[in-house]
């Protein structure tokens, strides 16, 4: 693992454009989520959230303003300077990267040239914006929020939960294969949980999706092994590839 490069830049900051990007961090690491659990990849973190898990761990990343202002060629340049070798990936992440699509389409054009896969870490909540970065994007995660998450007040759950599956149905549609991701906590509601996995597998048969993963939540309401269980049983008898995969890089110490 290497250590993050935080970026600093003089202020005045200069105002957002369609050529500029707010950014928290660059650095390498090992994934630590997901199907691609393991492999090397950059994270270049992007600034911005309006979203509001409650066992979010990067939230200094989450205020509009954080971070700093670059043009899409000073972030360019970084990656191509501290790309590593044998990275699998390139990870846009958070933060939440469809908050900048535009600047996140620019840098993975970049990305590409350089042979390298692209990875949008997004909570999908925004479909139409989804769409315009997907043609760019070579691995691809639709992640289902569940309302213990506190991610949107409950009034707008509906809504985001609509998109997530909107995000889902465009990228089966571009056969991007993508995997599902859903956190869950000791305190989830199972028939909830059950509900959006039935939907999940009326827009995608199992050929279509590359893994289903339930991601245990971590210091946060952790679920015991029994509710691990009956997650995994709800999903099994659509998808027997399941599986249950905690934040691995949590415990080997890297970010």
């Amino acid at each position: 693992m290497t250590r993050p490069v935080m970026l600093h830049k003089p202020k005045p900051r200069q105002k957002k454009s369609l050529g500029r990007v707010r950014l928290s961090e660059i650095f390498t690491s090992i994934e630590g989520e997901g199907v691609f659990a393991g492999t090397k990849t950059m994270f270049v973190r992007l600034s911005g959230c309006p979203l509001k898990c409650h066992w979010c761990d990067t939230a200094y990343a989450i205020p509009m303003d954080s971070g700093n202002d670059f043009s899409i060629r000073e972030v360019n340049e970084m990656i191509a300077s501290q790309l590593q070798p044998s990275t699998y990936k390139v990870n846009f992440t958070g933060g939440e990267p469809l908050v900048q699509h535009e600047a996140v389409i620019e840098m993975a054009k970049f990305v590409r040239q350089k042979g390298i896969k692209t990875y949008l870490e997004s909570a999908c909540h925004d479909s139409l914006r989804f769409a315009k970065v997907l043609p760019f994007i070579d691995i691809c995660k639709i992640e289902f929020k569940l309302r213990d998450s506190r991610v949107v007040d409950e009034k707008s759950y509906p809504a985001l939960l609509k998109s997530e599956f909107e995000c889902l149905k465009k990228a089966v549609a571009a056969s991007k294969k993508p995997f599902i991701k859903i956190v869950v906590t000791n305190s989830s509601d199972l028939q909830e949980f059950r509900d959006i996995v039935t939907r999940v597998f009326k827009i995608a048969e199992p050929k279509d999706i590359a893994g289903f993963i339930i991601q245990p939540s971590y210091q946060t309401d952790e679920p015991v092994l029994d509710r691990l269980f009956a997650f995994y049983d709800s999903v099994f008898p659509f998808y027997p590839q399941v599986r249950v995969i905690p934040q691995l890089h949590k415990f080997i110490g890297a970010r």
